[in-house]
């Protein structure tokens, strides 16, 4: 009787939130030089313009996508797309569980479901430099150097460190309009696979590159950016079909010449 109470409740609280598109907010685009480097180099990036999800994906998104693809429910999904921890905080497929809020950002995903919800909003997940752009939330050409920033965004992380993820868009927006960039979950991204783990992301044997390379691929050009270090770390720990409770994610959309996102 309890559990159908819970669904009932639940069942109420999504559908009493008006559905709406996702918001998606444009980003101008223009040159990056990354705080992280691959093999040392610091090669000015090129950003096209392209379109953010302003939020995260929350709780009640993704019950609504599972609604619709019933295939990346937590009881039928395949192992070669998410692990045991995928959704494990989940009383039942479709439930939560009362003690998750509806607009807090969605967690225990793992990268190929992220994949997936985004593909189901004609979009896909952010490149790494796309992220880190838009994180930067102004037209800038390098993000170093930036001790206030860091030093805010690292007492948020430390604030909220064993604690589920709260609601989103409580705080205000960068100058792109883009909330809880950095500060409310880790976020996964397209080319994660690419840039930490080796070519076969589905082979859970395959060696994590930073582990291999003792790091060596890797260079933080500001060895004080403890929150770029956590991000880092946080992301390579895991295999692609790894879920975490601290790591959700985003979407992104190409502006073509002419179209709005």
């Amino acid at each position: 009787m309890r559990a159908i109470i819970v669904c009932l409740l639940w069942a109420y609280a999504v559908c009493s939130l008006a559905a709406t598109d996702a918001d998606y907010r444009p980003v101008p685009g223009g040159v990056l030089i990354s705080a992280l480097s691959l093999d040392g180099s610091h090669i000015p990036v090129l950003i096209a313009p392209f379109a953010m999800r302003a939020m995260p994906v929350t709780v009640r998104d993704y019950i609504a996508f599972l609604d619709k693809h019933p295939e990346w429910r937590r009881d039928r999904v395949s192992s070669l797309y998410a692990s045991k921890d995928y959704l494990a905080s989940w009383t039942a497929a479709l439930t939560p569980g009362p003690t998750f809020d509806p607009q807090q950002a969605i967690t225990e995903v793992s990268w190929f479901a992220a994949r997936a919800y985004c593909a189901s909003e004609a979009a896909r997940l952010p490149s790494w430099y796309q992220w880190e752009f838009a994180a930067t939330g102004a037209h800038r050409t390098d993000v170093n150097g930036q001790a206030d920033r860091e030093e805010s965004i690292l007492q948020t992380l430390l604030a909220r460190t064993g604690h589920r993820p709260g609601k989103v868009g409580l705080n205000p927006g960068n100058p792109y309009g883009l909330h809880d960039m950095n500060t409310l979950v880790w976020e996964w991204v397209d080319d994660y696979e690419a840039m930490f783990v080796n070519a076969d992301a589905r082979d859970p044997d395959q060696s994590n590159l930073l582990q291999l390379c003792g790091g060596a691929a890797l260079a933080f050009e500001n060895h004080a950016d403890y929150p770029l270090m956590m991000r880092v770390a946080a992301l390579s720990a895991m295999k692609p079909t790894d879920a975490s409770g601290n790591i959700g994610f985003r979407c992104v959309r190409d502006i073509k010449q002419g179209n709005t996102p």
